[in-house]
């Protein structure tokens, strides 16, 4: 039996002028049984069928192939293109052929699934988008719309009316300002200003800062035994130092009362330093894990907008590490607590 996987069209076209010459010259011979002139009629044959059909596939079969080789990479061939279309192709079996368009098939399909997949985030987002900037707006409007109905000259409430109004106000304006600085940042117009110094005295300073609001729920911010050696990091420190009071704020929004925030520092290989930001509250469901990176994400159990924010803090913090060239990462179970990590040069 034959094997003709991967043969040539050259191998191809004289195999079939064989198994045309070889019964063509036996039936000659059984007729007039003259070995010379069967040999001289066999090499004849052979040779005009193996031209013949090699001509026949080169001419038709494939133009049509160099045709979809065309199309498939849609571009005007370049000269080193029809080079290739010319000499190169021509010795690809069918089979080569195939696999060829198989591949391309399976990239588009890949490319087909991408598109699928960005196109049911950019509606979500829309609609989340959409949600977050109309609660804020619906509320300024009704405030309005009430105290221009003669709530105005009422004492009582024009002044808790403008108030509100002034907070939804802000923070219409903070989160214009978080998708300005996430546009800024993807579209890498934010240099990286780095510089080197300690990680750990830079968790220090935010849990200053932030200690008027751990105050009221008794949430103490420490940084893990162990962990208290100093240790030296290389990058932006301002936008690192953005990237913890986002996820401490995080930590004390879903923390529980009377509970902890651990900040935990290891250095992985002498290169990289881990640092995890780890509380003790309400966790995440472990199907919303993959997303809480996404702007405007929020899980449907308490990272609700009852607790303040703009639902773009996370994919900040994202964006900043990633232009670090490093990575951030998520553990949490439910009613156990979240740890949320990040790497840094040292």
């Amino acid at each position: 039996m034959l094997i003709t996987k991967n043969v040539s069209p050259q191998k191809l076209s004289f195999i079939t002028a064989l198994l045309i010459s070889i019964p063509i010259s036996a039936g000659y011979y059984f007729l007039h049984p003259d070995w010379f002139i069967t040999f001289i009629l066999f090499v004849v044959v052979l040779f005009g069928c193996h031209f013949l059909i090699q001509f026949t596939m080169e001419r038709f079969i494939f133009r049509k192939i160099k045709l979809i080789y065309k199309f498939i990479y849609q571009t005007k061939a370049t000269k080193r293109e029809e080079t290739y279309y010319k000499y190169i192709l021509p010795k690809k079996s069918l089979d080569e052929v195939r696999i060829d368009v198989e591949n391309w098939a399976g990239q588009r399909q890949e490319e087909i699934e991408l598109l699928k997949k960005n196109e049911a985030y950019r509606k979500e987002f829309l609609q989340n988008l959409s949600h977050e900037f109309k609660t804020p707006i619906f509320a300024i409007q009704g405030y309005v719309d009430t105290l221009l109905e003669g709530a105005l000259s009422n004492p009582e409430v024009n002044i808790k009316f403008l108030k509100n109004t002034a907070k939804n106000v802000d923070r219409l304006v903070a989160m214009v300002n978080d998708l300005d600085e996430i546009t800024r940042l993807e579209s890498g117009e934010q240099p990286l200003n780095k510089t080197s110094f300690v990680i750990q005295d830079l968790i220090r300073e935010v849990y200053d800062s932030l200690s008027i609001k751990t105050a009221e729920p008794n949430i103490k911010c420490t940084i893990k035994k162990g962990c208290e050696q100093p240790i030296n990091v290389i990058a932006d420190k301002e936008k690192i130092r953005q990237v913890i009071i986002n996820l401490v704020s995080n930590a004390i929004k879903y923390g529980k009362r009377d509970g902890n925030i651990v900040a935990s520092i290891y250095n992985t290989d002498g290169k990289h330093v881990l640092i995890e930001i780890s509380d003790d509250g309400i966790g995440i469901g472990e199907e919303h894990l993959p997303r809480i990176f996404e702007r405007f994400y929020r899980t449907d159990r308490g990272r609700s907008r009852s607790v303040g924010g703009t639902g773009i803090g996370l994919a900040i913090c994202k964006h900043i590490i990633e232009a670090h060239g490093q990575t951030i990462h998520v553990r949490s179970k439910l009613d156990v607590g979240t740890t949320i990590g990040f790497t840094l040069d040292t």
